[in-house]
């Protein structure tokens, strides 16, 4: 199906002003935003137009019963300054997994890869060259339908809004596994990526923050034993030699970035296993000397190495070194800019002339 995107651009760029070389993380915006709504049914007038305030209905469905969803991704540009994209099919099939989770319709894929690429062509120029900085895609959907009542919602936005983005993290992470608050548990949203789902991380990660750790690591909600992941990532351990991460339970989420470090690893020729993994299995290779290093993975941080973590009260050292880690984000970071060949296709570019 072929759709029409009305685009209305700015006179004056506020481009101009942007130090790429010093970006405030999640402060800048660029100056589009891409509206569509849902209304009888159907997907309407989607719409490429100055970013700007939204008028929202103090009863709109969303701020009552959290019927928000949303996605994270990333353009970059390759050696000739070419926009790209990575995997944004796979974002497309997310967000529809999260909208049939929360009782929200469906995005049309093809729109919304077409919606990405004329937004990202129209916000090329806001797009850093630096290795490891991107411009940050936010694309998400909320109900907006004004209504007090428990059920679905009949009418909805889809947006997107952009933020350009240097590297997240700059130094090893530590980790503090939480042993009160849940994530998630089986049946619950936790393999969404539900707005709601990051409401309730927020006074948690504010107390590891404050032990001083960087982030939460996510247990299971019965004992408080079983690795989930962490709070903006996946996670990946190297035990003696093999490369473990959490297997996909509907309590964990599946993550674009997780997905493609897997099959780089197996390239890479280490053999990976998706299975639980325990606190206790962590701290018996601690003390074997067989854990050898352990990363994050997501679209906002690429790769993030973990040195520490603290559980109960025991402190936890993985490494200080990960060079499997730092393979695999020079590898991600190569593919992205087009100095390293994408051999899994993974790179989608944005042709200047769509917009």
């Amino acid at each position: 199906m072929s759709y029409t995107i009305k685009i209305n651009t700015v006179i004056n760029s506020k481009v101009t002003d942007l130090d790429f070389n010093n970006i405030p993380l999640g402060r800048t915006f660029t100056d589009h935003m891409f509206v569509c709504d849902y209304d009888n049914g159907q997907w309407v007038n989607p719409e490429i137009r100055p970013l700007e305030m939204i008028p929202t209905h103090p009863a709109a469905m969303a701020l009552h019963y959290g019927q928000a969803i949303f996605e994270g991704m990333k353009a970059t540009l390759d050696e000739v300054g070419t926009p790209m994209l990575f995997r944004p099919e796979k974002n497309a099939e997310r967000l529809n997994f999260s909208a049939r989770r929360m009782g929200m319709p469906e995005f049309p894929e093809a729109l919304f890869i077409e919606g990405l690429k004329q937004f990202v062509s129209v916000e090329q120029g806001w797009i850093p060259p630096q290795e490891g900085s991107a411009l940050y895609l936010r694309p998400f959907m909320y109900a907006d339908e004004p209504f007090i009542g428990m059920r679905a919602a009949t009418h909805f936005k889809f947006i997107i809004i952009a933020s350009p983005s240097g590297p997240f993290f700059n130094k090893r992470i530590k980790l503090f596994a939480e042993t009160k608050y849940i994530r998630a548990a089986h049946g619950g949203t936790g393999e969404a990526k539900a707005a709601g789902n990051y409401a309730a991380a927020i006074r948690p990660t504010e107390l590891a923050k404050s032990k001083g750790y960087d982030q939460v690591l996510w247990l299971d909600a019965q004992n408080f034993n079983t690795i989930q992941e962490v709070g903006t990532m996946n996670i990946f351990f190297k035990i003696d030699g093999e490369f473990l991460t959490p297997k996909l339970d509907g309590a964990v989420l599946n993550g674009i970035t997780r997905l493609s470090v897997i099959d780089l690893l197996r390239d890479f020729g280490y053999q990976v296993k998706e299975r639980d993994i325990s606190m206790s299995e962590i701290i018996e290779a601690e003390e074997k000397g067989t854990l050898e290093e352990a990363f994050g993975t997501g679209t906002a941080v690429a790769i993030a190495m973990i040195q520490e973590i603290g559980y109960k009260d025991q402190k936890i050292h993985v490494s200080n070194e990960s060079p499997v880690g730092q393979k695999i984000l020079d590898t991600l970071n190569g593919i992205r800019n087009g100095k390293i060949e994408d051999k899994f296709n993974w790179m989608v570019k944005v042709e200047k002339e769509l917009a």
